[in-house]
């Protein structure tokens, strides 16, 4: 057993905003992560709209403030319908919500983050968070989505039958 101090899971939470097109069927707000390292990059760049919290804010505040922050928008009001969490391949354990809604992506006025740009260099550039945002069917969807998110996916779908 190490002395050293013991680290924690990070955690995310996030609403998975849907909404049912007039065609049918269900489609999903992702965003597409900002920076340089995801600019080229389309499969596995996509996210439900989530960001980090602290062990003392329960998750469903922090997919709203989440959501505000990231979109720049108030997270709609309606029913939230728990999808539970995944663990992604770096560690971080996710909680999202689907909440019902419409919005136009061109409403968006994502929130920004500060990085060493290019690597090394010395020098920080700004970036936004998500530097696109697109309503997908649920099948595009999957095709972007992180790979642990997409079963946010399916248990959405699941509880849309």
């Amino acid at each position: 057993m190490s002395g050293g101090p013991q680290r924690r899971s990070r955690r995310s939470a996030g609403l998975l905003l849907f909404r049912r097109p007039g065609s049918g069927g269900l489609e999903v707000l992702l965003g597409h992560m900002g920076g340089p390292f995801w600019s080229r990059r389309e499969k596995g760049a996509w996210t439900v709209p989530k960001g980090e919290y602290q062990e003392d804010e329960p998750a469903w505040r922090a997919a709203c403030r989440e959501f505000r922050e990231e979109l720049g928008l108030a997270p709609p009001d309606g029913e939230a319908l728990p999808l539970g969490e995944v663990r992604q391949a770096g560690g971080k354990t996710v909680t999202v919500w689907a909440v019902e809604g419409d919005l136009d992506p061109a409403a968006i006025v994502p929130g920004t983050f500060v990085t060493e740009w290019p690597p090394r260099s010395g020098r920080t550039q700004e970036f936004p968070e998500l530097d696109r945002v697109a309503w997908f069917g649920l099948d595009a969807a999957r095709a972007v989505i992180v790979t642990a998110q997409a079963a946010f996916l399916d248990r959405l779908a699941e509880h849309s039958l």
